[in-house]
């Protein structure tokens, strides 16, 4: 039996693994001042434990996040059977000088070294500083399409067996 959604134990699940070191964006939901919610593709690095997203200090997010801020984001494929890794958890945020070391990863990453360090190049004169968001999971959840689906489908499937 799969590890039950919202257990923290998922992040060891090889499906979780390959898209926290995957090259996808993670699409980052956060609540704005006045309520509404906003959702942003970004770049992000796993330490292992948090998942640390890279951003200029004076970003509009920066606004509202906040040490303490709870915060969701998704990682997900774009090809069937689809890939989703759901986590909801609790942000704390800090600022560096120069490009913080976790950007520097997810860019290499995503880029390969050579595009990286041309792009890292350009990014250091512009960005002087910037702040990190580190997202601590309190939730996760795994889609796989394969052996985990959406509750309401579960339900549905689960249904028609007893309905035989």
């Amino acid at each position: 039996m799969p590890t039950r959604q919202g257990d923290l134990a998922l992040l060891d699940d090889q499906v979780a693994q390959r898209l926290l070191q995957s090259t996808l964006p993670a699409r980052f939901a956060y609540n704005w001042d006045d309520g509404t919610l906003r959702v942003v593709p970004i770049g992000f690095h796993w330490n292992g434990t948090e998942l640390v997203l890279g951003t200029p200090p004076d970003a509009p997010k920066m606004k509202v996040l906040g040490d303490g801020t709870k915060v969701a984001l998704t990682i997900d494929s774009d090809a069937m059977p689809y890939k989703v890794l759901l986590i909801r958890g609790t942000v704390r945020t800090d600022t560096v000088d120069g490009i913080a070391p976790e950007y520097e990863a997810m860019t290499v990453r995503v880029m390969g070294e050579e595009q990286a360090r041309a792009w890292l190049e350009n990014m250091r004169p512009i960005c002087p500083r910037m702040s990190r968001v580190f997202v601590t999971p309190e939730w996760v959840g795994i889609l796989d399409f394969e052996t985990r689906f959406p509750s309401a489908l579960e339900r549905a499937v689960e249904q028609a067996q007893v309905q035989g």
